[in-house]
């Protein structure tokens, strides 16, 4: 007699499993229609679940989002509070845009949901408190840095402003056109915030140590002490050489401006000048105006 085998039936997920499901396929419904384009309904029947299985979790649509949202928040904040971990301030502003675009590209449904107008039932705030808070570390590293350098230092909440929110909007815009890449993006946004407008850097480069610490990790051997003991100092290398570039294009800087200096004060003394060679001529035509005046007057012929 022949032996039926009846189908196997599907495990039961754990209600551990059936959570992490049921965010995945909400995250991944959020990011395409919104809070308001998604329906509890859509969520049950892409999970296979009856509606009640998702309010059993998370109490209905406004409870998942909130998981959502705040989940991707905390994901983005820790990459980006990693990357400002970095000890030179060069470093910290290439990996925090790499770690932005990084969180992007790995991301993108989770990105999409946070620059969307985010719903109130989120609970944990808008794309906008997240870049305040990430401004708020910013503003941290921004005040030590122009204490050092002499600058005010009650002006780096709004500097850190500017800086994250042109790093933020540039990372909205590359979400949708991917081109450039990644590390060519970032070296372009730390070309533009470190070097300003007036001294921008035709070809554009990250330093290796922000290239190697975002670079895909690959199945290799611990590195012995020699090999990071000269890697660390290939770094301090780089950094050094980095510094030196600064320093000499702000020697340059004030030579340009020495040089302007002395060019104005040329230009006063020439004016000057002209204006005593004038007061001189008037003067003398005025005493030859003067002299004939007396000639005519004592002149006896009529």
């Amino acid at each position: 007699m022949e032996t039926v085998t009846e189908p196997r039936s599907r495990r039961r997920m754990t209600g551990r499993e059936r959570r992490e499901q049921l965010i995945r396929i909400s995250r991944t419904l959020f990011a395409e229609k919104g809070f308001d384009g998604t329906s509890i309904e859509e969520i049950a029947a892409t999970a296979q679940v009856s509606k009640p299985v998702v309010y059993e979790h998370f109490g209905g649509k406004e409870g998942v989002y909130a998981v959502v949202v705040d989940r991707e928040m905390q994901k983005l904040l820790g990459m980006i509070t990693e990357a400002l971990a970095a000890a030179h301030s060069l470093i910290k502003l290439e990996r925090a845009a790499l770690a932005l675009l990084q969180y992007i590209e790995e991301s993108s449904e989770g990105f999409r949901i946070l620059v969307r107008d985010s719903h109130a039932a989120s609970g944990t705030g808008t794309f906008a408190s997240l870049i305040s808070e990430i401004a708020s570390q910013v503003e941290d590293v921004l005040a030590d840095e122009f204490s050092s350098r002499g600058y005010d230092p009650k002006l780096a909440p709004m500097y850190a402003q500017m800086l994250v929110g042109m790093v933020a909007l540039t990372g909205q815009w590359w979400l949708d056109v991917r081109k450039p890449g990644r590390e060519e993006v970032a070296s372009h946004l730390v070309n533009l915030a470190w070097n300003g407008l007036t001294g921008l850097n035709p070809q554009p480069a990250l330093t290796l140590a922000s290239r190697e610490a975002t670079a895909p990790k690959t199945a290799r051997p611990p590195a012995s002490e020699k090999e990071l003991r000269e890697l660390e100092k290939a770094r301090e290398k780089e950094l050094r050489e980095a510094e030196k570039a600064r320093v000499r294009e702000l020697k340059e800087a004030e030579k340009a401006r020495v040089r302007e200096l002395k060019e104005r004060e040329r230009l006063l003394r020439e004016a000057e000048k002209a204006r005593e060679r004038e007061d001189k001529i008037r003067q003398r035509e005025a005493r030859l105006a003067e002299r004939a005046a007396r000639l005519e007057q004592a002149d006896p012929t009529e």
